[in-house]
């Protein structure tokens, strides 16, 4: 299964990149190539469950995610069902000189044609996710 790690750097203050990675709700409207439609289930507290189509690598998953935050830290994402279930996403947030250093680090786990797919595709994978995270690093910036 694709399973890969890499840091960034971001010049923003760290609470500042932390609403913008964790600001579920508009991820559809900041990154609408890679989430086209995103609905909010439910929320309580810390945790929001929200399905989600996301496209990645050459593949458009519809999941069941649950969005975990502890401010300003951590961002967790576990995927509870559809294609990509039992993945988990982890997104952690450190405080530097220069800004704030990112975390990140992907489990995916694949069904069916995806698995067969997965195993050819990682690199895409790993490109279209940090692709997505510097997206988020510019609005973080500006």
């Amino acid at each position: 299964m694709p399973q890969f790690s890499f840091e960034k750097t971001c010049t923003a203050n760290r609470d500042t990149v932390y609403k913008v990675f964790s600001d579920y709700e508009n991820y559809q409207r900041i990154s609408p190539e890679f989430f086209p439609s995103i609905r909010i289930r439910s929320v309580r507290n810390n945790v929001a469950v929200v399905e989600e189509h996301m496209n990645l690598g050459d593949e458009e998953f519809v999941v069941m995610t649950k969005h975990v935050t502890d401010e300003p830290v951590l961002h967790d994402v576990y995927v509870i069902g559809g294609d990509a279930k039992g993945s988990h996403i982890q997104e952690q947030f450190i405080e530097i000189p220069e800004g704030t250093k990112i975390l990140v680090d992907v489990d995916l786990k694949l069904k069916g044609k995806m698995k067969l797919g997965g195993m050819f595709s990682k690199n895409r994978y790993q490109e279209n996710y940090e692709e997505i995270l510097d997206n988020f690093i510019k609005i973080a910036e500006n």
